[in-house]
């Protein structure tokens, strides 16, 4: 029997995480699938044909998109190329709406079925873009518990099971112990994933750690960077740790975190954590003309509560972070609170298994669509 055929596309590491963890489960139910990708790391390491590696395709910011424009569009022609050629049984497309949403329009166009597995954040700006979505997606994967009624007001049906990152922390925690990293308590930076976020927010998060002598500062640091970005900062009593933010977040007893993805892993991992966001002046101008949440942080976003401190670029300074740090460390009342409020979003999240029933149903449909 011949091989059905998938093709995936991602951009940006959580995508990557979110895409290997479907293929994992997929293939435990389905080993007559060829999976082929856009990705990264962790779907090399489930044996995907990774075509493109996210580090060439994921740019940060209205300013850093048009500065790649001429990548971008090149991307879209080889894209385009691939599965025209490839012809793929479906189109499984995570996350990484500026791309993928107009990947979308192209794919249903050429006859392509096309399924989305992490919604683009529609209710956080471009709500129009939701026509897009209905004319040119077949399926719907959400992953926030809000989602499901976003589209409902807007007659559109998706699939919701929990948050794929319950299982893998859970499974983390089972699986190691944390990284032994002396007799200081661990004070972890998690300063993004990408260039111009290390760049413009890893400097300020050190000078503000370097007020804690007592903790251990520990920058988890992205596989996708050379270490040679790390190294232009001041170093000085700080550990590089590479591809394990978690192992670091295991260990870490207070974190100061780049907003995205990381803000509910390190949550998951109970740590008391600030948020920290800076980009370039105008996409952030343009953000706020655009952008129309109450928060940021996918811990607050999905509470609907400010329960951890987002410092948002002009307040994303040393003295900022370095006072809500103190005031996790020193407030016990406070910082207990903090914890308690992670148990409830995590309540929120639903049960474990997620990535297991988003394979099967996804499978499902899938059946259903090459019949």
């Amino acid at each position: 029997m011949a091989k059905k055929r998938v093709f995936i596309i991602c951009g940006e590491a959580s995508g990557d995480l979110h895409a290997a963890n479907l293929v994992k489960e997929w293939k435990l139910q389905d080993s007559n699938t060829e999976f082929k990708a856009w990705g990264g790391d962790r779907l090399l390491g489930e044996q995907v044909e990774v075509k493109k590696h996210i580090r060439e395709l994921s740019f940060m910011g209205f300013v850093e998109v048009v500065k790649h424009l001429f990548t971008i569009y090149k991307n879209f022609r080889e894209c385009k190329k691939f599965l025209t050629t490839y012809r793929p049984d479906a189109l499984i497309l995570v996350d990484f709406p500026g791309f993928n949403l107009r990947m979308a329009r192209w794919a249903k166009e050429h006859g392509m079925k096309v399924i989305y597995y992490i919604s683009p954040q529609l209710w956080a700006w471009k709500q129009g873009r939701i026509k897009q979505v209905k004319k040119y997606v077949d399926h719907m994967y959400c992953i926030l518990p809000f989602e499901p009624a976003f589209y409902q007001k807007f007659n559109y049906t998706v699939k919701y099971f929990g948050h794929p990152l319950l299982d893998e922390v859970h499974r983390f925690r089972m699986e190691n112990t944390p990284l032994d990293l002396g007799e200081k308590p661990v004070m972890a930076l998690l300063p993004g994933s990408r260039e111009q976020e290390i760049r413009r927010k890893l400097p300020i998060m050190l000078a503000a750690a370097r007020s804690f002598p007592e903790y251990q500062v520990v920058v988890a640091c992205s596989n996708q960077i050379s270490e040679d970005l790390y190294n232009e900062f001041d170093l000085k009593d700080v550990r590089l740790i590479f591809g394990q933010t978690y192992g670091v977040l295991q260990a870490a007893k207070i974190a100061a975190v780049t907003s995205g993805t990381a803000t509910l892993e390190t949550a998951l991992f109970q740590v008391p954590q600030v948020v920290c966001y800076r980009s370039n002046g105008l996409s952030y101008w343009i953000a706020k003309q655009v952008v129309k949440i109450q928060y940021i942080s996918l811990v607050n976003l999905i509470l609907n509560d400010r329960l951890v401190v987002e410092l948002i670029q002009h307040e994303c300074t040393q003295e900022r972070i370095q006072a809500e740090l103190e005031k996790i460390i020193g407030d016990e009342n406070y910082r207990n609170s903090m914890i308690s409020g992670y148990k409830r979003l995590t309540l929120e999240l639903g049960n474990h298994g997620a990535s297991r029933r988003i394979a099967q149903s996804m499978l499902e449909t899938f059946e259903g669509i090459i019949k």
